[in-house]
């Protein structure tokens, strides 16, 4: 049976690996070595510049300014004071998604908040009044034990009480979900309508092009949409298809 010793075990694993993750992000972001992995936006922009071009040798893999890791945590305090629409400039859309479900952390409470207060109004005096824990002989537990599901007794009406609550959590859990990925997909939308042309966002396969004697392939293709589709050509890629042959 659970006891409190086993719950602040288990909270204890759990702070130190959140701890040890954060630190390990922490100094695997500021090295050198890995700076365009953490920040491939800005090297594709030309905003930020490789550090392993200048300095010695062991500081283009290794940074060696203690004060960058004292003050490593500061990067997230911005990023939750600044604006859904200035992050998504500078660090793309990914990371505001990300810090509205885990950073922020206002989905998770709009989960589980109403779900505690609901489970502690109806479920916790529901399984402290079953005393399906006293009538059995030679068991141990723990007055923790008496807030579970075990306490009820097997086949009683106070089960129903946990089957409603169950269907209650699901829909509430399913339906915040449904608002927060539908305002992500509103975001997502008004991303990509705001975003430069691209190729890939206009793909036409065009197949069985005729020959043309004074023209190739390709000058022949890019030569008919400049002609008839001049406010729409971007560009176009030539792909040599060579059928197998049966024997």
């Amino acid at each position: 049976m659970a006891s409190l010793q086993d719950i602040a075990a288990s909270a204890y694993i759990n702070l130190v690996s959140v701890l040890a993750f954060l630190l390990g992000f922490a100094f695997l972001r500021l090295q050198p070595i890995n700076d365009r992995v953490y920040f491939a936006k800005w090297y594709k922009e030309g905003i930020r510049a490789s550090p392993k071009k200048s300095g010695a040798l062991l500081k283009k893999f290794v940074n060696l300014d203690l004060k960058t890791y004292l003050m490593f945590w500061t990067w997230m305090t911005e990023a939750l004071r600044m604006p859904e629409l200035e992050l998504i400039d500078y660090a793309g859309l990914d990371s505001v998604v990300y810090i509205r479900i885990y950073l922020l952390g206002k989905c998770r409470l709009k989960i589980f908040v109403p779900i505690a207060i609901l489970a502690f109004a109806v479920l916790v005096p529901v399984n402290w009044t079953g005393e399906t824990l006293d009538n059995i002989a030679d068991l141990t537990y723990s007055d923790i034990d008496k807030f579970s599901i075990s306490n009820v007794p097997s086949g009683s009406l106070r089960l129903l009480a946990h089957i409603i609550m169950a269907y209650i959590f699901t829909f509430w859990t399913c339906y915040v979900l449904y608002k927060e990925y539908q305002i992500i997909a509103n975001k997502r939308l008004q991303f990509i309508a705001s975003a430069k042309r691209r190729p890939d966002q206009f793909t036409v396969l065009v197949r069985n092009i005729p020959p043309d004697p004074d023209e190739s392939v390709s000058e022949h293709v890019e030569h008919f949409f400049c002609v008839n589709h001049p406010d729409h050509y971007l560009t176009h890629q030539v792909c040599i298809y060579i059928p197998w042959m049966m024997i």
